[in-house]
């Protein structure tokens, strides 16, 4: 690729100009100095051009077909609704493009299959955007876990509670599942080295707005992941935690615990006649606004040395079965096997 070669910034491509990919392109255009934004494609109307213009990046563009056939683009940013995402993947790598893809990389085993043979036969980077592998606590905490700090890790728990549920009537069947516990079934196969799970149950319900439960809006969710070292494991989720965005994991082990994750903005904490209070995160770009810049800077580096990505599309593999396992759970009302799916 020419980056490797001139030593120039990676020149990246971003499809999908919404709310994470708009704080994406910012961070490609002003917070990474071995990347920069070439262009923006977005297929509504004046959006590309609204985020280029602001960026001022040169080249937006409308048909995403044509991002891919720009010869001085070495790697493309996928950040579309989720549902896209496979076919973009399996796109952007034939064109010979490098790939960072936002989770999920797929809703499907064939979608995340078709995704890493494309990937694996124009020999790039397929990088998926699992966020917390970044994070400054949750990268300590792994690192002690690998180190044997903890001994063989027993017990295991990891939850993602949105502040606010967005529009009930946007939301695709199963999300709770495919693009919000997906980070959480990731962290967990992170946060347990080496480990694979093997069976997996799951409940669900629609607690914060039971009048979407009909038309398929589950918002409410707690699993158990039991994994092949003997691990036992619980993810949650809620799309309505009043206090706050809150994403915290603990590892219990044979020889110590360690907790990763806060809520807390500062750690500052008030106190008056009402009592101890603290202010929290609110939205997940305040959280893992560092981790967000630190994954893409990766994924530059990546393409230019060639490297292996920390976070893999065989990784976003691995945690969508866990998420389709669940869905299958849920529908059944009993544990499900892992290896129902194929899991390789």
């Amino acid at each position: 690729m020419t980056s490797s070669t001139s030593g120039q910034p990676v020149a990246i491509g971003l499809i999908g100009a919404g709310r994470m990919g708009a704080f994406h392109a910012e961070s490609l255009a002003r917070r990474i100095p071995g990347a920069r934004l070439a262009a923006v494609a977005d297929p509504v109307p004046g959006v590309a051009q609204r985020l280029a213009d602001r960026l001022g990046c040169p080249n937006p563009v409308a048909d995403i077909e044509q991002l891919l056939t720009v010869p001085e683009i070495e790697a493309v940013v996928v950040a579309t609704p989720a549902r896209t995402h496979s076919d973009l993947v399996a796109a952007a790598a034939s064109a010979g493009k490098a790939v960072y893809c936002e989770k999920p990389m797929a809703v499907t085993l064939d979608g995340a299959d078709r995704a890493i043979r494309a990937a694996h036969g124009a020999g790039v980077p397929l990088q998926v955007g699992f966020n917390r592998r970044y994070d400054r606590g949750f990268r300590a905490g792994r690192d002690l876990i690998t180190s044997g700090g903890i001994g063989t890790p027993q017990l295991m728990r990891s939850l993602t509670r949105d502040p606010k549920l967005a529009d009930p009537a946007t939301i695709p069947p199963w999300t709770i599942f495919l693009e919000t516990l997906i980070h959480d079934f990731d962290a967990l196969r992170w946060l347990n080295p080496g480990a694979e799970a093997v069976e997996v149950s799951a409940m669900a319900d629609a607690l914060v707005r039971p009048d979407f439960k009909g038309g398929g809006l589950l918002d409410t969710a707690v699993v158990t992941i039991r994994f092949d070292n003997g691990a036992i494991a619980t993810a949650e989720a809620n799309f309505q935690a009043v206090y706050g965005y809150d994403v915290r994991g603990e590892v219990f082990g044979s020889a110590g615990m360690t907790t990763v994750g806060d809520i807390h903005r500062t750690h500052m904490t008030a106190y008056g006649p009402a009592g101890a209070a603290a202010e929290c995160v609110t939205y997940d770009q305040e959280l893992f606004h560092d981790a967000y810049v630190a994954e893409l800077a990766d994924f530059a580096d990546c393409v230019r040395t060639g490297r292996t990505p920390h976070a893999t599309g065989e990784d976003a593999r691995a945690a969508l079965v866990i998420a389709l396992a669940a869905i299958r759970s849920v529908t059944t009302g009993g544990p499900v096997r892992t290896h129902e799916f194929g899991n390789r």
